[in-house]
């Protein structure tokens, strides 16, 4: 959807300056800056993709890979992935080591969440603005920028910005209750938030969701527990039914594991903090497996990429991918904005994908054409054509959305034959693509590169089924893991319980498979995360994609059976499956 980018002279909308014919740009987040310039045509994800410790770019599958974005204006279509991006935006801003401006060519919301909580809680400025086209073309091509509050300066080029947008929110008399005086701080800085983010993204008002879905309980950062902690002691509860994501350690025995106090405290406390505001400690990423998953065209408010498009592609249920820290704001105040796929048009298709479906082909197909329709369609939600006589299995459609979430920015995607909405979703100028077994496989033998040795085995990004513990299971056929390798699942409490109940869990046990809860593999660290291991196979598209640059090893995605081959024999050489050769 192209953006409407008003004009500073006549706010007409045609985002041309009436006197000069320069297009304008749109100030989203006031201040001035200057710096290099650092352009990409490729969307980047700061969760797993910048150090927030340096702000070096660590996803190996960037272009930036290895850049420091540090005081440099960012130039991008948009973020893509995890919806965490802001915590870690919000934490390079705390110690300096932000950009010194961001500047987008489509709609946005993590990376500006990020810089609207700094200047909002913490007095931070980092100007954020969108360009028509024309105008970011002209800043891709310079080398040095500066930014007013009225001009952007490419390489002596102006470019005039235009005054902020800001919606005219048709508040309710309680929206407007919860802005003023008599509201509690934390309710009426949470309302600030909201209206905020409406503002920048259109809004025209504010509607009720029934739950809401937490992914700001990673501790990303120490802006995480910054922001949790300080809108906690201005009074913040949650209103609504509210689930937490997976977190950074396993709760109850992260010192046993022999976590270090300096991570494991902060990372507990932030956990902690949500639960006391009245959130439930569910601890997962897959938060549709829970029982209370939401009904089709069900208004929620889920954070965490992979199961807001889950929602919304499978479910049919209804949410924007919402930031961290707008998803607390939300649960506080029980107001959303009434943006983006809420909406009825705005979830229709933009471009058909034609998949051509290797006859036989196995678990491994899902994530890799998740990915692959990503990149197809990185800022639009594709509608994918020939996958129905492949029969996708529930968990099928958990792993394909999860990573059709690392390299698209959209919040969902239909599958004819398959997904609820899916007919009548494309209209009939939309363009069509093309995923072809070609395609499948030299992505296949990319993801899968790297050393035959494995040392350890990675299953449940996102968070592991009951029936997927049941698979490894049988896949495993009682026999036992090699001395030399580690094999790991991660999966929510609820699915470890009942996988206790039924003896699930005691047959991985025996087989030398650990089952950890509440942490997940995007948030997994050492030394729970094997130091000696320089090996990773895992099936899932997800972590194949964030887990060289989480971990700093090599990660190979395969079939599960090559992860078996791999956990009984320490070895799983590189190849095709049968069904790709």
């Amino acid at each position: 959807m192209t953006p409407d980018f008003p004009s500073p002279a006549t706010g007409d909308g045609t985002g041309f300056d009436a006197a000069t014919s320069t297009p304008a740009a749109r100030r989203l987040l006031g201040g001035c800056a200057s710096g290099s310039v650092l352009a990409s045509t490729e969307a980047l994800s700061f969760w797993g993709g910048v150090d927030p410790a340096d702000g070096r770019v660590i996803d190996v599958h960037h272009p930036w890979h290895g850049r420091c974005i540090g005081g440099q204006v960012l130039a991008m279509p948009s973020s893509r992935g995890s919806c965490s991006g802001s915590g870690v935006l919000l934490d390079l801003a705390l110690n300096g080591r932000a950009p010194a401006a961001l500047v987008f060519s489509g709609a946005e919301d993590v990376l500006t969440l990020g810089a609207l909580v700094a200047a909002e809680m913490f007095g931070l400025s980092l100007p954020v603005l969108r360009l028509p086209p024309e105008a970011f073309d002209i800043l891709a091509r310079s080398s040095h920028c500066e930014i007013t509050e009225t001009m952007l300066c490419a390489d002596g080029i102006e470019i005039p910005i235009g005054p902020a947008v800001d919606a005219a929110l048709d508040l309710s008399a309680g929206d407007r209750a919860m802005l003023g005086d008599d509201a509690a701080p934390a309710v009426r800085q949470a309302m600030r938030i909201v209206c905020a983010m409406a503002a920048q993204q259109g809004a025209e008002r504010l509607i009720d969701v029934t739950q809401v879905h937490i992914d700001g309980c990673i501790y990303a950062s120490p802006a995480n527990l910054a922001f949790a902690e300080t809108l906690e002691r201005m009074g913040g509860r949650v209103t609504l039914p509210t689930t937490m994501n997976a977190i950074s350690v396993d709760r109850e025995n992260w010192r046993e594991q022999g976590v270090p106090p300096a991570f494991g405290d902060p990372a507990a406390r932030l956990a902690d903090a949500y639960v006391r505001m009245g959130c439930r400690p569910t601890f997962t990423c897959a938060p549709y497996l829970l029982d209370g998953a939401p009904e089709p065209g069900e208004r929620i408010a889920w954070s965490e990429s992979n199961a807001v498009i889950f929602a919304n592609s499978v479910l049919g249920a209804r949410t924007v991918k919402h930031p961290d820290f707008l998803d607390l704001c939300i649960a506080i105040t029980g107001r959303a904005p009434l943006s983006g796929v809420y909406g009825n048009a705005e979830r229709r298709a933009c471009c058909g994908i034609d998949v051509e479906l290797p006859d036989g082909a196995g678990d491994a197909i899902w994530p890799l054409i998740g990915y692959l329709a990503g990149h197809a369609s990185p800022d639009g939600i594709p509608l994918l054509r020939g996958l129905s006589q492949g029969r996708p299995t529930r968990d099928d459609l958990k792993a394909l959305c999860a990573a059709f979430g690392t390299s698209s920015a959209a919040p969902m995607l239909h599958i004819e034959g398959v997904t609820p909405e899916a007919a009548g979703s494309l209209g009939p100028d939309a363009p069509i693509r093309a995923i072809t077994r070609a395609a499948l496989a030299e992505a296949y033998a990319r993801l899968n590169a790297g050393p035959a040795d494995v040392d350890l085995v990675a299953i449940g990004s996102p968070h592991a089924s009951l029936s997927e513990c049941r698979a490894l299971a049988d896949a495993l056929s009682g026999r036992i893991r090699h001395a030399d390798v580690d094999v790991i699942v991660t999966a929510g409490r609820h699915v470890i319980a009942q996988a206790l109940a039924e003896g699930t869990l005691e047959r991985l046990s025996a087989s030398g498979v650990s089952v950890l809860p509440d942490l997940c593999w995007c948030s997994i660290s050492e030394p729970v995360f094997p130091a000696r291991a320089r090996t990773v196979l895992t099936n899932s598209g997800k972590y194949a994609h964030y887990g060289p640059g989480l971990s700093g090893r090599t990660v190979r995605f395969g079939t599960l059976a090559d992860c078996v081959e791999a956990a009984t024999t320490g070895r799983a050489p590189p190849r095709l499956p049968d069904w790709l050769a």
